[in-house]
């Protein structure tokens, strides 16, 4: 027998099964049941298609971890309307873009950035604006509450295909323009329930969203989260103090955190002596990505804040996430060895082939030494690129035929858990021998004077190329860092092989991120080779 995999399920369910239980703790200090965010979700349904919002059509949603992100989505989405979350650190000419490319129809925007769409909407071919505070924003705005106030709970939901585009997720674009990810009902309800798998998420859950909405549907947690009838508690930004209240004042029981995140919180609980309360009743569980976190900060986290760390990896691009390092019969709870493991990014998840491939396509060696690059194939891998048939044919087809190419080189252990060595563009060939800036970075961040750093290859007249990096000192002034640059040498001589050791170093204030937190090396990479025909490495 067959049903047909369809995101709205999600919320459905929620209401049939948990229909009086909270499901939204919104900013504004309202909770929601499940009832009550249906109810929202369908005047949204209704008030879309009295504008003409068809299946197909394209609805953005630009807007910080709120409850009005929750309930646009899956208004846009039970009209079979393609939901196309923005990121809200963009700039107008990013905006202007996207939505363009999506030819995006009808837009919700929080009224913090919805003057950055004003400046622009005389250039896209979006006709409806929507916010939640008419009044704080300039122009010609419609408001949230009245708009489905008006609209009332009726409308008509089409037939919906599994195979259809249901949501398009733009990535970063920063080796160019942003590419529209398109994915689609099928796609979305796997991965929802993968992460339900692996991430353990239970109907007494309580989710902080500490990780933003727009970032790939929030790791499917829109779904997921929802799906299960567990508790959202919505956020307008992260900051340490207040994500440690709220854990103990809602009894938070898991959230997610870039490794900036575990930083941050590290940082504030560190300040304050550890003496601030890290959970309510429940348990805490927190999922982290993109570049591994430190063992200092793990330890930290599992040892001082008594949290159970999840890492786990992916790409806009694969769900995202396709591996963890959650691998309970290779470690045990008790021992330092654990977080060695934990580093990794670790096994495939259910249903996903996970492999690390040389340069003709064959599976490197389970010896943890042999660099290849990362290729996935699993039911929660994108469709396609939005309009982009040549980038989606080559980032399918560059080594193996069929996989998607994570543009990732790792090695893999003896248990077939891979470890990510470095980005393509982001390994170091100094003298021919290739050298991983993550774990030049790794032995930096041991330093107690080092807050954060970037290693990227810098040019050198003798080796072609040499690591050089950029330190944010832990007291955060450049100007006094309170270490010199030698020592830092002196220190890197100590724990990493002679030609691994960065000689180059520059303090820095902050380090160029993305929005989740990701170092944005090519801007450091850009500014170190400005001057040189060209990379190495070819960065």
């Amino acid at each position: 027998m067959e049903k047909p995999l369809l995101v709205t399920d999600f919320l459905d369910r929620a209401r049939k099964y948990y229909g009086e239980e909270e499901a939204v703790v919104a900013t504004t200090g309202e909770r929601f049941t499940y009832d009550e965010l249906g109810e929202r979700a369908d005047r949204f349904s209704a008030a879309l298609q009295q504008r003409g919002i068809e299946k197909g059509d394209r609805v953005a949603v630009l807007d910080p971890n709120t409850h009005y992100h929750l309930a646009a989505a899956y208004g846009s989405m039970q009209l079979g309307a393609v939901h196309t979350p923005l990121n809200y650190r963009l700039t107008p000419d990013d905006f202007a873009y996207i939505l363009s490319d999506a030819e995006v129809d009808a837009i919700f925007a929080d009224y913090e950035y919805a003057d950055r769409i004003e400046a622009i909407r005389d250039e896209v071919p979006t006709e409806t604006f929507i916010t939640n505070d008419a009044d704080a924003v300039d122009g010609d705005w419609e408001s949230f509450e009245e708009v489905i106030e008006d609209a009332g709970t009726d409308y008509d939901r089409p037939e919906m295909d599994e195979s259809d585009v249901i949501t398009i997720n733009y990535t970063s674009g920063t080796t160019g323009d942003p590419k529209g990810v398109c994915r689609t009902h099928r796609t979305e309800t796997i991965h929802a329930y993968l992460i339900t798998v692996h991430q353990e998420i239970t109907d007494d859950d309580v989710y902080l969203w500490t990780l933003p909405m727009f970032h790939v549907n929030g790791w499917g947690h829109i779904y997921a989260i929802t799906g299960m009838g567990a508790k959202h508690v919505c956020t307008r930004g992260v900051d340490a103090e207040w994500i440690f209240d709220t854990v103990v004042d809602e009894d938070v029981s898991y959230m997610c955190g870039a490794p900036t995140v575990l930083n941050m919180l590290s940082d504030h609980y560190d300040e304050n002596d550890g003496d601030i309360p890290t959970s309510g009743e429940n348990d805490v569980r927190i999922a982290t990505a993109g570049s591994a976190p430190p063992e200092a900060t793990i330890r930290t986290v599992e040892d001082e804040f008594d949290w159970y760390l999840k890492h786990v990896y992916g790409a806009t691009e694969t769900g995202p996430l396709i591996t963890t390092s959650d691998a309970k019969r290779l470690f045990d709870d008790d021992s330092s060895a654990r977080f060695k493991i934990k580093k990794r990014q670790g096994l495939g998840y259910l249903g996903t082939e996970v492999r690390v491939v040389d340069e003709d396509g064959n599976d490197v060696p389970r010896d943890d030494a042999t660099i290849g690059e990362i290729v996935v194939r699993g039911n929660q891998v994108m469709d396609k690129y939005w309009n982009k048939p040549e980038q989606t044919e080559q980032a399918f087809n560059d080594r193996v035929e069929g996989y998607y190419h994570m543009g990732d080189l790792a090695t893999v252990d003896d248990n077939g858990m891979i470890s990510i060595q470095d980005r393509k563009k982001d390994i170091i060939i100094s003298g021919g021998e290739n050298i991983s800036s993550i774990e030049l970075e790794d032995t930096l961040f041991e330093h107690d004077a080092v807050g954060s750093a970037a290693v990227i290859p810098s040019p050198s007249e003798e080796w072609g190329e040499t690591p050089k990096a950029f330190v944010v000192p832990d007291n955060g002034d450049p100007e006094e860092p309170g270490v010199t640059k030698e020592e830092l040498k002196e220190f890197c001589e100590d724990n990493l092989a002679g030609y691994k050791v960065v000689r180059r170093f520059e303090f820095v204030e902050e380090l160029p991120t993305t929005s989740t937190g990701k170092v944005q090396k090519y801007e450091l990479r850009e500014q170190e080779w400005e001057d040189e025909d060209q990379m190495v490495g070819q960065g």
